[in-house]
């Protein structure tokens, strides 16, 4: 039988008495290797470039704005702008497509939506002429809102593409830009999240069909996209959809954040990073108790820093790069931290990337994250998830004060995951 622990932690006001187990004995599934593209889904290398946005991007961060525009081809570029996945198109398409003209592009608004448009979703897909237009755009543009609004306007009920998805395609495959933000992020892979939090989807899984569907497939198969990373503390999930459809990357954009793709190297700009996620040498399962899994492995791009993705090497931003390598194997390491990394919300706001650096930067080469309901907590013992971070020889990092605070790139924190059982007793206050 695996082997159970118990430990009691002070927090607050209440002690947390958690009891757990690891799954040792459940079936062990290692990712598969290669890569797989929907049936007419495009080349493998098209000379286009992606902008793909974690959502909550500001009209000021011109970073963003003016890359899509550049990428666009310059200023006058036409761009395309998609208000599908909100619920309030024509306002959400205006207020883009100005921010994009602001910039120098000359933007219009694609009257494709389920609603708010006179024209029918159908009818909009299969307009030749808005198709045309589409063709000859140096970019085109996702809003946010539910991404699965865009699958259902862009691809037919027998999963065919329509006009309008092919003129996109068109326009990437011949160097334009596609950039999305939120929902408009999430159709870049081929599979996206439709529905489901951090810790149902530990809980339940993420199952095709149900928390997941298909997506536009325009970033490499192998890679996962999910947004809003760090701001909802979404990576917990991502590792969960990554393993179970068999993918080995995934890649977390944070808010007003953008990860610009070109060929096979990503560089991250914006206000602050991306998280890249790696099953590649894990093992991950599900149980009755929920997921688990043992040498995942996390790391943080900060902006202005770059991924290849093929070979996963992170280049830390230049500022970075010159000021200071962090290695906690060196001869020269003088860690900054001396309290055990603990934190008993790690699906919380910025949560694992605090963690992450702090664990970097420390005495002790491990930490603990936990995650749980804490109101069925209250009511007796629930189902809770123990995050084991730590380091290993890979792990390394960087760090500058020359964006006006404390900026680190981590590189390979190693993490496993364990379903456990969390209670909270309530004592008295003294």
């Amino acid at each position: 039988m695996p082997a159970r622990w118990l430990a009691t932690l002070g927090c607050l006001l209440f002690g947390l008495t958690i009891c757990g187990a690891w799954a040792a004995e459940a079936p062990t599934t290692q990712p598969p290797g290669g890569t797989r593209r929907e049936q007419g889904a495009g080349p493998s290398s098209p000379s286009g470039s992606l902008v793909i946005i974690g959502g909550a991007e500001r009209e000021l961060n011109t970073a963003i704005w003016s890359t899509i525009v550049e990428l666009a081809g310059g200023q006058g570029a036409p761009i395309a702008v998609f208000p599908t996945a909100s619920d309030k198109p024509r306002a959400a398409g205006r207020e883009v497509a100005d921010i994009l003209k602001a910039a120098g592009a000359q933007a219009f608004v694609v009257p494709l939506a389920l609603t708010g448009f006179d024209v029918s979703v159908e009818a909009a897909a299969r307009d030749a002429s808005l198709a045309a237009r589409v063709r000859e755009a140096g970019g085109v543009f996702f809003t946010g809102g539910n991404q699965m609004r865009i699958r259902q306007a862009l691809v037919d009920k027998e999963g065919r593409n329509t006009p309008l998805l092919d003129a996109i395609w068109h326009s990437y495959r011949r160097g334009g830009v596609i950039a999305g933000s939120s929902a408009g992020a999430a159709v870049m892979s081929r599979l996206m999240f439709r529905q489901g939090g951090p810790l149902s989807t530990l809980v339940h899984g993420a199952r095709l069909g149900k928390e997941l569907d298909s997506g536009l497939g325009f970033l490499d198969h192998d890679w996962f996209v999910d947004q809003h990373m760090l701001a909802r503390g979404r990576f917990a999930r991502t590792l969960v959809a990554m393993h179970s459809q068999g993918i080995r990357h995934g890649i977390g954009v944070d808010e007003d954040t953008a990860v610009v793709v070109q060929g096979n190297k990503g560089r991250v700009i914006g206000y602050r990073g991306a998280l890249i996620m790696d099953l590649s040498q894990a093992t991950a399962g599900m149980d009755a108790e929920g997921f688990w899994a043992r040498n995942a492995k996390l790391s943080y791009v900060d902006h202005g820093g770059t991924i290849d993705f093929e070979t996963l090497k992170v280049t830390p931003a230049p500022e970075e790069l010159e000021e200071r390598l962090i290695d906690p194997d060196g001869q020269g390491f003088r860690p900054l931290f001396k309290q055990r990394v603990f934190c008993n919300d790690i699906l919380g706001h910025m949560a694992v990337f605090e963690v992450m650096y702090h664990l970097l930067e420390n005495v002790h080469d491990e930490g603990i994250g936990l995650a749980f309901d804490g109101e069925a907590a209250r009511s007796g013992p629930t189902r809770g998830f123990e995050f084991r971070f730590y380091r290993q020889a890979d792990t390394e990092g960087w760090d500058t004060g020359d964006f006006g605070g404390d900026d680190y790139t981590v590189v390979n924190i190693h993490c496993d995951i364990a379903p456990i059982e969390i209670a909270i007793q309530i004592q008295p206050k003294m």
